[in-house]
């Protein structure tokens, strides 16, 4: 559909997936402005209905874009649609003339009482931008531990180049995390993203309990970003069968429902601040919650 934005004509299109010239057209401004490109996940099969790109085009060229992410989310034992922008992004010969604001106007009018909670990630750059729509900073928090030892127990690298491997963490992220306060049900695709890419190295089978764990290594720290499948056993038990000889504390990538023995921090990632509708804060403010680390967008 065209639209015409302060005298310039754009077309419009909102879902691009299946759109081959104008998913390329948007990957390669992605690349562009993130070095990041979704071919790899598309083409392996992961990108699914619940990412949808919001794209203005130039003749056949997008040149802005705002991407909705619908996360399916567990949060007291209820289930809830959150909303998560990302991809924000216009072409460097089009910047300055309103059409991110367009789209974003735009993606509150299509979405409207479809979602409970809308949030995004926002750099310095446009830390003044998103207030604009009703986005307010939120603080997180994460966990901590120096109270556990490493355990031996069998645990096995999966390979990600194995399907056998692949489906299984599938079927144990269908089972979800037994030990978060929030966590994100669905989509797999959002997961696979990364485990398929950045982290593809970072996935364990625990044998002994039958879970999976996404798990990185770094100076004495692991950070256990999750862990899905279903067990009787605390976490505290779990954890120490992940630890190297050398690990002298645990960071959670996630919100624990039991967090004894753990310290709360204030999370404080470089450049990245959390934004929420105001109508959402007290969610994040009363609560002492982080946005699990593998549901970033």
């Amino acid at each position: 559909m065209k639209y015409n934005i302060k005298g310039r004509t754009y077309t419009y299109i909102a879902g691009i997936k299946d759109n081959n010239p104008v998913r390329l057209s948007f990957d390669q401004l992605s690349v562009q402005t993130f070095r990041l490109s979704f071919e790899p996940w598309h083409q392996n099969g992961y990108w699914d209905h619940t990412c949808v790109p919001h794209v203005l085009m130039d003749g056949d060229t997008v040149i802005a874009n705002a991407t909705v992410n619908v996360l399916q989310v567990r949060w007291q034992e209820k289930e809830q649609t959150w909303l998560q922008l990302g991809t924000v992004m216009t072409h460097p010969d089009y910047r300055h003339q309103g059409l991110s604001r367009w789209l974003m106007d735009k993606i509150f009018e299509e979405w409207k009482g479809q979602y409970d909670v809308m949030f995004l990630f926002a750099n310095e750059k446009v830390l003044d931008f998103y207030p604009k729509f009703g986005f307010v900073p939120a603080g997180e928090y994460q966990y901590h531990t120096r109270q556990l030892a490493p355990q031996p127990g069998k645990v096995r690298q999966l390979d990600m180049d194995n399907a056998a491997d692949r489906a299984l963490l599938l079927q144990k992220y269908a089972q979800s995390n037994p030990f978060a306060a929030l966590t994100v049900t669905s989509p797999a695709g959002l997961l696979m993203f990364y485990c398929t890419q950045s982290m593809q190295s970072c996935i364990y089978h625990l044998e002994d309990v039958d879970m999976v764990a996404v798990v990185e290594h770094e100076d004495g720290v692991m950070t256990c970003h999750d862990i899905f499948g279903e067990t009787h056993q605390s976490l505290s038990d779990i954890l120490p069968v992940l630890m190297k000889k050398d690990t002298q504390q645990i960071t959670l990538g996630f919100t624990p429902k039991d967090n004894s023995g753990f310290t709360m921090l204030p999370l404080k990632t470089e450049d990245l601040t959390l934004f929420v509708l105001e109508k959402n804060l007290r969610l994040f403010s009363g609560n002492q919650l982080m946005i699990p680390t593998l549901a970033h967008t």
